[in-house]
């Protein structure tokens, strides 16, 4: 009987870094990996949290001459992260099992807007990697020496790196990492919040009366459309304020039940916490009259002029932990890239619009080649843009306004349709129309305001995506039209009776007055093993290629069917089992099928994230009963063998082969060619 090789270096290596591996069929094992409120608080809530470090800075110092009008625009902005949140919750409300803004938009509006909208989405989590990362970077190197600055690029490069190898453990295990970072970001900021309005309470007056003033000089200078104009501009500078609010609708899968009501708890926690730092920021900024200083960010300026008065090693001690603190809440930031962009990739992959190897799986049960090309395309971006802020928020914004736009008219035009079954329709309905009106308010600020100085590159890259998710969708709508007539043949193994499978594969008449005897297992007599995917016309013709070259060698014939657990399914220990009995389904259809050409046959299946681990794992029993045994396993062959059809399918069989290989079980792969119909 094969032994199971032993672990070499490199795989003691990565468990070592990446932890071993989870059993996906094991309900124990979706409880450990879920979060409850508070750490989908710190993993899809630190995105928006840390907003608040180039956010308002950004909407501050574009009122120029105008600062008190900061007022204003941090009113707003508390109040639009509100209104965006309470959209949001309604999402969640109505799409419990997650998706977001992409499966918003194509179930609500069509597949394409879907589309589009998802393109935006993968760029904006990408940007949440690249401009949390690099803004971290500038908040560390605020209070580091000037000539350490020219090594910002590397570090943020590193940080990215670091982070990405991080959540390949699980998403779950980097939150945890991340959780005292978290406390400490909010401990600090909302300590300095209150100490200057406690500090400064008596200027508060005064304050209330200079933006008064400030106001009426802006309308005597600008006139009401120019005043109007310059808080729209701030207004719509600060967008990035709102990112991450979409988050916790996109990860709702990895919440802890009752999901819908653990994603509505962390939508208060991201929105209470973000609006009351962002005006908090504001008015501070005010009160200690801030203004930008070559080299630090505005919060960085705000907390030394804040403990300028404690004099000694507290005030600096106290900055130092402040912005390392923001630094690395913006690290944790990047997380939510990493937990959404890859599910959004594999939910649009599951649609076809990108190559399905984006919803499998690694051992970790996480999905290993999103968090990758994840985290790929963001040092690429940070390499491209330098790692600029300033450049980064204004393709973040961009795109994160697409998104939010198409969500939102997505849930008007719900609300619209279901007016006449939809209780408080009229409510729900103002939410998400003002969220629209705002969300495009904001969005043609920005793209008019913005476009020559990076707006306009933001379009490209949604674009690019868009194109390619076009091609991609249209080769596999070509491939199914090659399989439909393949997949007929499922019809015939339905209804036929004695005699069909020689009449299928030698063209000769079935013979329906001799029934076929009761099929006996006969544990010596010769075995094919088959793993299929499924009871599809590729399992049948791999089938009949087996009885037509080899004849009767064979009399058991053993169906292995591994369920593959990936990120579309992965939601709940209920569909879990839901897999596994359609799992069965599938494999009593061949076991039956066989019988009654009187074959023996058995079904054999197991759940995994991987076809060749489970395969494997498998196979040593499968011998032990069946010592007479060849596995087999069919690999189509499309008409032209390209690097885009071995890019699109997997080509799992030839990883299945090598592995029996050095088990040392025989292996033989069927060729199913698929022809082009006329």
């Amino acid at each position: 009987m094969p032994e199971s090789p032993r672990l070499n270096p490199f795989q003691k290596l990565k468990i070592l870094i990446l932890g071993n591996a989870l059993n996906p069929a094991d309900k124990r094992s979706f409880h450990s990996i879920t979060l409850i409120a508070f750490f989908a608080w710190v993993g899809l809530g630190a995105d928006g949290l840390s907003s608040s470090s180039y956010g308002p800075e950004n909407a501050f110092l574009a009122l120029g001459a105008h600062p008190h009008l900061g007022i204003v625009v941090a009113l707003a902005t508390a109040l639009t992260i509100f209104i965006i949140s309470a959209g949001y919750s309604q999402i969640i409300e109505l799409f419990p099992n997650g998706g977001g803004g992409y499966v918003v938009a194509s179930k609500l509006l069509n597949p394409t807007l879907g589309m589009i909208c998802g393109c935006a989405l993968l760029i904006d989590y990408i940007l949440t990697l690249t401009i949390s990362i690099a803004a971290g970077a500038d908040a560390i190197f605020s209070f580091l020496p000037p000539d350490w600055h020219r090594y910002k690029l590397e570090a943020t490069i590193m940080g990215i790196v670091m982070l990405s190898v991080l959540n390949l453990r699980g998403a779950k295990e980097s939150i945890q990492v991340l959780v005292p970072i978290f406390v400490v970001f909010l401990i600090t900021h909302a300590f300095l919040i209150l100490y200057a309005l406690y500090v400064h309470a008596g200027d508060i007056p005064a304050l209330v009366q200079s933006t008064v003033q400030d106001t009426r000089n802006s309308m005597s200078e600008l006139g009401v459309v120019g005043m109007f104009l310059l808080i729209m501009r701030s207004y719509s500078m600060g967008g990035s304020t709102y990112t991450g609010i979409e988050a916790v609708s996109n990860g709702l899968p990895i919440l802890r039940e009752p999901k819908v009501q653990t994603g509505k708890r962390t939508m208060v926690y991201i929105s209470v916490s973000l609006a009351f730092t962002v005006l908090g920021l504001m008015v501070a900024y005010l009160l200690f009259k801030v203004s930008p200083e070559p080299g630090k960010t505005l919060n960085a300026v705000l907390f030394q002029k804040a403990t300028a008065a404690w004099g000694g090693k507290a005030g600096t001690l106290f900055v130092q932990v402040s912005l390392f603190s923001e630094a690395a809440i913006l690290f944790a930031a990047a997380q939510a890239g990493f937990m959404g962009g890859p599910r959004v990739l594999a939910n649009m992959a599951l649609d076809h619009w990108y190559p399905t190897k984006f919803t499998l799986l690694s051992d970790r049960l996480v999905s290993q080649n999103g968090i990758l090309l994840m985290g790929a395309a963001a040092v690429v971006m940070v390499a491209v843009t330098g790692g600029s802020v300033e450049f980064l928020s204004v393709l973040y914004v961009i795109t994160v306004f697409i998104t939010f736009v198409l969500s939102q008219l997505g849930m008007v035009r719900h609300w619209i349709t279901t007016r006449r079954r939809e209780d408080k329709w009229k409510r729900k309905l103002a939410v998400n129309g003002v969220g629209l009106a705002l969300c495009v308010s904001i969005l043609g600020a920005v793209t008019f305001l913005k476009f020559h100085d990076g707006g306009w590159l933001a379009l490209v890259f949604t674009g690019s995506l868009v194109a390619i998710a076009l091609f991609v969708k249209r080769h596999y709508g070509n491939i199914a039209k090659m399989l439909k007539r393949m997949d007929n043949l499922v019809l015939a193994a339905h209804h036929s009776q004695n005699g069909a499978i020689s009449r299928i594969v030698k063209g000769d008449a079935p013979n329906r007055d001799e029934p076929s005897p009761e099929p006996k297992f006969d544990p010596k007599a010769r075995t094919a093993v088959m793993l299929v995917g499924g009871f599809n016309g590729l399992g049948l013709h791999t089938l009949f290629s087996i009885i037509r070259l080899f004849g009767g060698i064979y009399k058991n014939f053993v169906f292995v069917e591994i369920g593959l657990i990936d990120a579309g399914l992965y939601k709940g220990s209920d569909e879990v089992d839901n897999l596994q009995a359609h799992v069965n389904k599938e494999l009593d259809g061949y076991v039956e099928f066989i019988r009654r050409h009187g074959y023996y046959g058995e079904g054999i299946s197991a759940l995994s994230h991987d076809v060749v681990e489970g395969s494997a794992n498998l196979a040593p029993g499968i011998l032990e009963r069946f010592p007479h045994s060849v596995f087999f396993m069919g690999q189509l062959v499309f008409p032209e063998e390209s690097f885009l059809s071995r890019l699109f399918h997997n080509n799992v069989v030839f990883a299945v082969q090598r592995r029996l290989y050095h088990l040392g079980i025989p292996f033989i792969i069927m060729p199913v060619r698929v022809k082009m119909r006329a």
